[in-house]
């Protein structure tokens, strides 16, 4: 066990910690569950006194006690039950780059055998099957077949200026499938060239950031990349903000990549999406790897008002303040009821919104408030952008 996990400028910073407990107020995680021990206050004060229990200093004084088998587990159990939500980076008064540090937290606990054991599920799907479902990759593209009026060639082509990188959630989550979909049959009425990687498209890795398992990252970066190049393409479109952000932050920049909400204000400034008037009332949820993750806020608000018809209505905390859905840092995996809890309280605050739809950018995000308010019988609508493009689609 070392601290070999966090870089020069971490080590820093968590010095700089001042414990003023800002970052608790805006934790979803605490909020939802009320237990104190989830917020960024109680991991950082544990996060200190391992790193300083490895030191040679900290050693000789307290003789080489570091923390016990039992509070190892409870402390990782704590560590893994983070959305990663960056929501406490955001309204850090010092400017501790928190998010960054919690993942090199869960990397730490996986290299010293402290970890939660569906880290293992995880880690044997994406060694197995190459995404984090265990579902056949052969079949990742299957979801054309359910598209009316799909070309012969499914998306698939030999060769292609963009590439359309799907995203597991969306290529194997039923509640999902329509964002694909949707954008498919957007960019095909737009005119785009575009293909699908099919089964040669791999996770983007985004599973692994949140497991603590980027050991494995390298060879499923390397795979994606050669995928792209195959095609010729030039640019890489994301409709997942988990895959867009990946590649933003961990893979070369040798391709243009742009958010799917990016491509289709670019599509509708240019004239090429013919849209209906669309009459309803809608509110937007940003996606945390989306908002606060890559700063973009205002693509998706310009496309939901770029629809004649549609009234928008913000949510009371939105933009780089937007609370988390519950569906991020492989919470689901790791605490459902954690994870619905925390979907309970955006679904509350998007019905105080009085819209009939709240819309995001997010296949995860829509998968989570979707499901929640599916089973509690909630009358409001999730869709993701595409899918609201797609309805007032001229065709």
């Amino acid at each position: 066990m070392s601290n070999q996990d966090y870089g020069v400028r971490q080590l820093l910073e968590m010095e700089a910690c001042t414990n003023c407990q800002v970052c608790a107020d805006v934790c979803p995680a605490m909020s939802a569950s009320q237990d104190g021990e989830l917020s960024a206050v109680f991991r950082m004060k544990g996060l200190k006194q391992i790193l300083r229990s490895r030191t040679g200093l900290f050693r000789k004084l307290f003789g080489g006690r570091g923390p016990s088998e039992e509070q190892w587990k409870h402390f990782s159990d704590t560590a893994f039950r983070c959305t990663l939500c960056g929501n406490c980076q955001e309204i850090c008064p010092v400017g501790i780059h928190l998010k960054d540090l919690w993942v090199s937290l869960r990397q730490d606990m996986v290299h010293s055998n402290v970890y939660p054991k569906k880290v293992e599920m995880i880690r044997e799907n994406l060694e197995e099957s190459h995404n984090v479902f265990a579902e056949d990759n052969e079949e990742r593209a299957d979801w054309v077949e359910d598209m009316r009026n799909a070309p012969d060639h499914g998306y698939l082509k030999d060769r292609a200026e963009v590439v359309y990188f799907t995203g597991c959630t969306a290529a194997y989550f039923p509640l999902a499938q329509k964002i694909p979909m949707s954008l498919a049959e957007i960019l095909d009425v737009s005119g785009v060239d575009f293909t699908l990687l099919g089964e040669e498209e791999w996770c983007c890795g985004f599973p692994l950031l949140g497991a603590g398992l980027m050991d494995m990252f390298q060879g499923f970066m390397d795979h994606n990349l050669e995928a792209v190049r195959e095609k010729g393409a030039r640019e890489i479109i994301f409709a997942c903000p988990s895959c867009y952000q990946m590649w933003r932050e961990y893979y070369p920049h040798e391709f243009k990549i742009t958010h799917a909400t990016q491509f289709l204000i670019t599509l509708m400034k240019e004239k090429r999406i013919p849209l209906n008037e669309l009459s309803m009332t809608v509110t937007y949820h940003d996606p945390c790897d989306l908002g606060r993750g890559a700063r973009v806020f205002d693509e998706p608000r310009e496309v939901i008002s770029s629809i004649p018809g549609v009234k928008f209505v913000e949510l009371p905390r939105n933009r780089e303040n937007c609370q988390c859905c519950g569906g991020g840092g492989n919470v689901e995996m790791i605490d459902a009821r954690l994870s619905t809890e925390i979907a309970r309280q955006k679904i509350d605050e998007v019905l105080g919104t009085g819209a009939q739809a709240v819309v995001t950018s997010c296949q995860q995000c829509v998968r989570t408030m979707a499901t929640y308010a599916r089973r509690n019988k909630v009358p409001i609508e999730v869709m993701d952008i595409t899918e609201l493009v797609h309805r007032a689609l001229k065709r």
